[in-house]
């Protein structure tokens, strides 16, 4: 059963939704695996400290925190990963790690990637390791209005900068350098 808070919101708002079971999914990754939808579809919850306050970024199960770039975005230099024992009481029915994309049930701010919105569908965990639901995408940003960025996430497949390379020496960055990763989106 999804989180009761999660489920009741959903009803209340008459959108469609389908809650799935699966065998335990303790990643997203592995979510889409068991649930046999790609990655991009899939919608990972991660809990930031901003600027001393809980936030929750939601992005595409397939990729990752670009964490220079976000705190740029963000315009912050206070961002962190949040420790699951800070706020796991913030989340009393889920199990750790299987939040809902919903902070705003959780009185958080939410932050989306913008890759996420193109999705049609998306699928989340629904408070177990257990359960998923899939929803139109539309339906989730018209009920959590997120604030949408398109910046401080890195897709799959992207490179690496040359110096953050395996077995690169760092160098002294020109200008040029910093003109073509803005271009590249690093």
């Amino acid at each position: 059963m999804p989180v009761q808070q999660l489920k009741d919101f959903l009803d209340q708002a008459r959108v469609e939704y389908m809650c799935l079971p699966h065998p335990p999914a303790y990643t997203a990754q592995q979510l889409a695996h068991h649930v046999q939808i790609a990655g991009d579809r899939v919608a990972k919850t991660v809990i930031i400290e901003l600027d001393g306050k809980m936030a929750m970024l939601v992005m595409p199960a397939t990729w990752r925190v670009r964490w220079d770039r976000l705190s740029s975005v963000l315009d912050t230099d206070f961002l962190d990963l949040a420790d699951e024992q800070e706020f796991q009481d913030r989340f009393p029915e889920c199990e750790v790690g299987a939040m809902p994309p919903f902070g705003n049930l959780f009185d958080m701010s939410v932050y989306c990637c913008e890759a996420l919105t193109l999705q049609p569908e998306l699928a989340f965990a629904a408070g177990t390791h257990t359960e998923s639901i899939h929803m139109k995408t539309s339906d989730f940003l018209e009920l959590v209005h997120p604030v949408v960025i398109n910046q401080g996430f890195t897709k799959p497949g992207a490179q690496k900068p040359a110096w953050l390379r395996k077995g690169q020496k760092p160098r002294k960055m020109q200008n040029d350098d910093l003109i073509s990763q803005d271009l590249m989106g690093y």
